[in-house]
């Protein structure tokens, strides 16, 4: 039998073949490599960290306790912080005049349990407005492990559906690549062994070589990665981040409590509870899988997470889980601003079909809905009209901004009692449950545990004692941005106070004495010629600024006359503005164009319409007009920007003018956010929302009238 390959072609295609093979191999365990990368990149940003804290400790701690250490010489050698102690050996410190090796060593014990406790309380935060030298090199080994995750699964399967062929391929090849090895085969190794050298050949030539070669191009592509890659992977993929950052470097963002704050015996039940996320496309945080498996397993549950947490994303997952277990059919409440996000939202992160019942064609909408299943989206104003035969089930309710039905005896609570009663789950979400009487939180959990209600009835006057969070600890789950998401930038915030010009003293004077509330809370904004106007001026500067460093901005304002005013102001740079009288589904798609737009784009919002609700994490820096009455309006209006999925540090600007009513109204909403943020910090509904009265702004107003009169000696 002729042979029809040399030995030469022969030992070239084995060995072509075994180094795509080696090269694949090498692709599955970079994995491996930039997972352990990945590991030290945060450790070292870690102990950079640390030494930041350490540089701010004075030598001088380490004799805190007297223990007669010579401190001076230490400092008279160079030794002036512990950080410079950490970071010197036992024989560096021993090598001073004065200190003997015993006392280094004593010295370094000393330092060294400072350091530990320093990093207990050092969390890395990583953000695009930081790129040291040690947080890119974080960034390119996360995004090289990420990236690489998805090229070694590729040749994983390349190699597992291909090898054994190849290497029998190999063996039958090898046995005859000699002149003599060939000469003394017999007909069928000679037959076996050109079969083989076939099938290499059109290995290489057919799909096998042309995925393995894309493959491994991919794998030199990432480890070749640039930085500037690397910080766009991050903006566009940071949830996938600092999932991956948790999982390799456990306790490294601070949020270690695997528990999430739940009793030790329900969060192991917890725990246990499976989900099901398949047709999920979005990725969940581990805290956010865990109010979905608190859902999952409590069944009926009151989720309280500050806002910006990512209830929305929860419950479309929780409803997710349950359709991949034989549910059908969900329906959501919400507030008809929102409705049209809830639709979006939905069909953005799941496969589950949407049927917006709200409006004209709402009785249709609804029977299409009980007759092909998914997810009904109503409003609260629509309840009336949902009205499903009366042996009719669904697997689970959605009640968004439950605080809308704490009054039991409302219309629309009746009718969200009545829908629940077909629901076999009950999921009610607030962030704002601590705007409400503790009473009012007893009224949502009687709709969903009325057992646990009854149980906690007699304890509400001990709201913020353990014993009633862990009492509500099986019902109303809440979590705190700075728990859980403590890898966010930085929330800067800064008061801009601005000096009146004459034009605007006078006006304000003017608004002040004839007793014109509104007119005196628009001060700046009230003049007739914004030229004239502090505000605006710096209003103008804050833009020009954040263009400048590729921000985009929202502003702020409960009036609308100072929304028309800012939008004639800035011109072209804004987008449409929003208010009350904008639909939902225009919210939407002016905030749409607002994403879309360049660094510089201005969106201006009046505070009640587009500081609930919607999610505008496109925007970085966010300007508020003038000083709310209640502190949870502005808190919900910076939370707007201030949410998971940003990875800018968020500038938050409050314009205010000296010797004003805001000048009196921030010194009163100070004392107010003190004790509203006393409440924050326990996991149950605060007492009472704290907020400026018209009574105590009347107050305010009278102060200032006795001011300016006394200002020119009573004649005004």
């Amino acid at each position: 039998m002729t042979r029809p390959f040399s030995a030469t072609d022969a030992k070239r295609i084995i060995e072509r073949h075994q180094n795509i093979i080696e090269k694949l191999n090498n692709a599955v365990s970079s994995v491996e490599k930039y997972r352990t990368k990945a590991k030290e990149t945060s450790d070292a940003l870690v102990a950079q960290e640390v030494l930041k804290v350490l540089a701010d400790i004075p030598i001088e701690e380490i004799n805190r306790d007297k223990r007669g250490i010579r401190v001076k010489v230490l400092r008279d050698y160079g030794y002036r912080t512990i950080a410079d102690i950490s970071t010197a050996s036992v024989y560096s410190i021993a090598s001073v005049h004065g200190i003997s090796e015993d006392a280094a060593y004593s010295i370094k014990s000393i330092v060294n349990d400072i350091v530990s406790k320093a990093r207990q309380g050092v969390k890395i935060r990583l953000s695009t407005d930081n790129r040291s030298k040690e947080a890119t090199a974080l960034v390119l080994a996360l995004s090289q492990y990420r990236r690489s995750q998805k090229v070694a699964d590729e040749c994983r399967q390349l190699l597992n559906k291909n090898k054994q062929t190849i290497d029998y391929a190999v063996e039958d090849l090898n046995s005859s690549t000699g002149t003599l090895k060939w000469l003394l085969s017999s007909k069928a190794k000679k037959q076996k062994a050109t079969e083989a050298y076939n099938s290499l050949i059109g290995l290489i030539n057919g799909d096998y070589g042309s995925e393995a070669e894309t493959q491994i191009s991919n794998a030199d592509v990432i480890d070749r990665s640039l930085n500037s890659d690397a910080w766009q992977d991050f903006a566009t993929n940071s949830v996938r981040f600092f999932n991956d950052l948790e999982d390799i470097n456990p306790g490294v963002l601070g949020n270690d409590d695997s528990m999430y704050g739940l009793p030790e015996d329900l969060a192991r039940e917890v725990q246990e509870e499976c989900f099901f996320p398949d047709g999920l496309l979005c990725e969940l945080r581990r805290y956010q899988e865990w109010g979905v498996k608190y859902a999952l397993h409590q069944e009926r549950i009151l989720l309280g997470d500050e806002m910006g947490l990512g209830k929305t994303v929860q419950a479309i997952a929780t409803m997710v889980s349950l359709r991949n277990t034989g549910g059908t059919h969900f329906v959501v409440v919400c507030p008809a601003s929102v409705i049209t996000n809830w639709c979006r939202e939905i069909r953005k992160m799941s496969l589950l079909s949407v049927t917006k019942i709200h409006g004209t064609g709402r009785k249709a909408a609804l029977q299409s809905w009980i007759k092909s299943g998914g997810v009904a989206v109503t409003t609260y104003e629509t309840t009336a009209y949902f009205e499903p035969p009366e042996d009719f089930k669904f697997k689970m309710l959605v009640v968004d901004e439950a605080h809308y039905i704490k009054n039991p005896e409302a219309r629309r609570s009746i009718n969200v009692k009545n829908i629940s009663m077909h629901a076999e789950r009950l999921l009610f979400m607030t962030g704002t449950a601590l705007e409400n009487k503790v009473e009012e939180m007893i009224s949502l959990i009687r709709i969903l545990q009325p057992h646990i209600a009854s149980q906690i009835q007699g304890m509400a006057f001990m709201s913020a004692a353990p014993q009633f969070r862990k009492a509500v600890a099986p019902v109303y789950y809440r979590r705190k941005r700075e728990d859980v998401l403590t890898e966010l930038p930085d929330l800067i915030e800064s008061k801009e106070w601005c000096s009146l010009s004459h034009n605007e003293e006078l006006a304000y004077e003017h608004a002040v004495l004839s007793k014109n509330y509104a007119e005196a809370r628009r001060v700046s904004w009230n003049v007739d010629d914004l030229k004239d106007s502090s505000k605006a001026s710096r209003l103008l500067e804050l833009v020009e600024e954040a263009e400048s460093e590729d921000r985009k901005v929202i502003v702020f304002s409960f009036f609308l006359d100072t929304i028309r005013k800012v939008t004639m102001l800035l011109g072209n740079r804004c987008t449409n503005p929003i208010n009350g009288s904008v639909t939902p589904q225009r919210r939407q798609e002016i905030i749409d164009e607002f994403d879309k737009a360049p660094a510089g784009t201005v969106l201006v919002a009046q505070i009640q319409s587009g500081g609930t609700g919607l999610n505008i994490q496109s925007a970085s820096v966010v300007v508020l007009c003038e000083p709310q009455f209640k502190p949870s309006i502005e808190n919900q209006a910076i939370s707007r920007a201030y949410r998971m999925g940003q990875t800018r540090n968020v500038l938050v600007y409050r314009l205010l003018c000296e010797g004003t009513v805001d000048e009196k109204i921030m010194s009163t909403l100070e004392s107010k956010q003190a004790i509203f943020d006393a409440f924050a910090d326990k996991s149950v509904a605060a007492a009472e929302s704290q907020q400026i009265d018209d009574r105590t702004f009347g107050n305010i107003i009278k102060e200032e009238i006795d001011r300016i009169n006394a200002k020119y000696g009573n004649t005004k």
